[in-house]
C-alpha cells in the first residue's frame, strides 16, 4: 500500500465515522472509551507510586527535614553519612563515604527547577571538602544550564524521578 491510498483509506473511514456509518461508529466509541479506561488506569498507578515513594511527604518538608531526611536514605543505601553546619557548610550539606570515596551533597527541596547556583556551590564544596565526587540531590528536575554546567563539571544530578527510585527500593527493602 502506498501512501496515497493509506491516507484515502484514512479519509474513507474518518467519513464513515463522520457519517454515522453505524458499525465504524461503535469502533470509534469502544476505542474512545478504551482510551479514556487506559488513561485513568494510567492516572491510578502512576499516583499509587507516588503515594508509596513518600515522595509527596518530601515534597512538604522544609530544606533542613529534607537534608536529615536524606541523611537517613543514604545511609539506608550504604553511605556513612555526616550533616554539615548550617551556617558555613561551604556548599555541601552532606557529607558522604564509602571504602574507597568521599562524596559531597548538596540538598534542594524546591517547588520549581534547580538552576546553575546549586551546580556552582556543589563544585566549590567539593574542592573544599577534597571529595572525589558532587553531588545535587532535589525533589524537583533541573535547569537545561544546570544540566549542561554539571556535565561539563562532572557533577551527578539526582532528579525527582531518580530520588523516588531510591526512595521505593529502600522502602521494599524495609
Amino acid at each position: 500500500m502506498d501512501f496515497l491510498t493509506g491516507l484515502r483509506d484514512g479519509f474513507e473511514l474518518l467519513w464513515a465515522i463522520l457519517t454515522g456509518e453505524p458499525k465504524l461508529t461503535m469502533y470509534f466509541v469502544i476505542f474512545f472509551v478504551g482510551s479514556l479506561v487506559w488513561a485513568f488506569v494510567a492516572n491510578y498507578l502512576r499516583q499509587q507510586k507516588l503515594r508509596k515513594s513518600g515522595i509527596l511527604e518530601v515534597d512538604k518538608m522544609t530544606g533542613k527535614v529534607f537534608e536529615e531526611y536524606l541523611q537517613g536514605l543514604l545511609k539506608r543505601r550504604g553511605y556513612k553519612v555526616s550533616l554539615t553546619s548550617v551556617t558555613g557548610d561551604y556548599g555541601a550539606d552532606l557529607v558522604l563515604s564509602n571504602t574507597d570515596k568521599k562524596i559531597v551533597v548538596q540538598a534542594k527541596r524546591y517547588t520549581k527547577k534547580v538552576g546553575l547556583k546549586a551546580v556552582q556551590e556543589i563544585v566549590s564544596a567539593k574542592n573544599h571538602y577534597n571529595a572525589d565526587e558532587c553531588w545535587v540531590i532535589t525533589n524537583n528536575y533541573f535547569t537545561e544550564p544546570a544540566v549542561k554546567l554539571a556535565t561539563s563539571n562532572k557533577v551527578i544530578l539526582i532528579d525527582r524521578d531518580r530520588l523516588m527510585k531510591w526512595m521505593l527500593e529502600v522502602n521494599k527493602g524495609a
